[in-house]
């Protein structure tokens, strides 16, 4: 079986156990720099490839790789794979769904503390030798405790879920949105309370971005839903970039619609210079902490990914069905 893969070459490298690849099988590396060209030189007879989940694999080169059974995202995103074109192809795609959910939960928690906490100023400022004149400016002020937050949670799937286990120890109170309601027992498990997607925006206090990319939800987080927010509200995007207008996020904070935000994607990727989230200028630059889309990479994640692919790939090599299927 050929298998092309469109990622790192030393990420799959390092979290693969060798003996989960299929006797015979021929890796073609392509890397994340690839175009629709290359891989149709190099592997357009493959029958499986591999796809860092923010990169993309269109219908021009799914009809070009006639012998392709499966696209398999190296993460849980998938909304650069032309998944109609694959259907009609008869190709099958998979994802790692749920293999970082708790990870994801625990940065977008951080996320949250960092900016109540005001971390990225008092940092900045001791490294100036301003600590003492910064600690008794932050405690006149007053720093919020997470505790005190009504959380809400834009999307409870596998990752919303987990943040809401998370949360619980805090005391928060934790509300949702999400199109598809879990049992009442689900519900009280979490802790977790339903409010209507205005409502949620509207009276919670800490908004935490967890769903996909869709029709529906591309630039979802805009000057209109903003509007409904309060000045005291921050913003936690562990999602995906495109789900916020950066400009109307960053006129909202320095005109003082919501008080900040914390945010792990971007959109476009990588961020350009001129992005208005990067040019704010202080104080408001202080209320923005940036991560650099980690928040689900870490060691234990990519093992349990590659695992979840190769396996996969073993089963479709035997005809048999992956899990994971989108």
């Amino acid at each position: 079986m050929k298998v092309a893969v469109l990622t790192s070459r030393a990420r799959c490298e390092k979290f693969t156990d060798p003996a989960l690849i299929p006797e015979g099988c021929e890796i073609v590396w392509l890397g994340q720099e690839y175009t629709n060209a290359d891989v149709l030189r190099e592997a357009a007879d493959a029958e499986a490839i591999i796809v860092d989940a923010v990169l993309p694999v269109d219908a021009e080169l799914i009809a070009g790789m006639k012998n392709l059974k499966l696209i398999h995202s190296e993460g849980v995103g998938y909304d650069r794979i032309d998944v109609a074109a694959a259907k009609r192809a008869g190709v099958t795609v998979c994802n790692n769904r749920g293999v970082n959910a708790g990870q994801v939960a625990e940065h977008a928690v951080m996320l949250m503390l960092a900016v109540l906490h005001r971390l990225s100023e008092g940092d900045r400022l001791v490294r100036a030798g301003r600590q003492i004149e910064t600690k008794t400016r932050f405690i006149q002020e007053g720093l919020e405790d997470l505790s005190v937050r009504h959380v809400g949670i834009l999307g409870l799937g596998a990752i919303g879920r987990e943040l809401a286990k998370r949360l619980k120890p805090f005391g928060c109170r934790v509300s949702y949105f999400d199109t598809f309601r879990p049992d009442p027992a689900v519900e009280a498990e979490l802790g977790a309370s339903f409010l209507p997607q205005a409502e949620l925006l509207s009276g919670c206090d800490v908004i935490s971005l967890h769903v996909p990319v869709l029709p529906e939800t591309r630039g979802l987080i805009r000057r209109d839903t903003l509007s409904l927010m309060r000045p005291e509200t921050i913003l936690i995007n562990t999602a995906r970039g495109a789900l916020v207008n950066d400009a109307d996020l960053a006129e909202a904070i320095m005109n003082g619609t919501i008080y900040g935000a914390g945010l792990d994607t971007m959109d476009p990727e990588p961020v350009p210079a001129d992005d208005p989230l990067i040019l704010m200028p202080p104080p408001f630059s202080d209320r923005v902490i940036f991560t650099p889309h980690v928040a689900g990479t870490t060691k234990s994640v990519f093992f349990s990914a590659f695992r979840t692919i190769w396996r996969n790939i073993a089963a479709v090599a035997r005809g048999e069905e992956p899990v994971n299927k989108v």
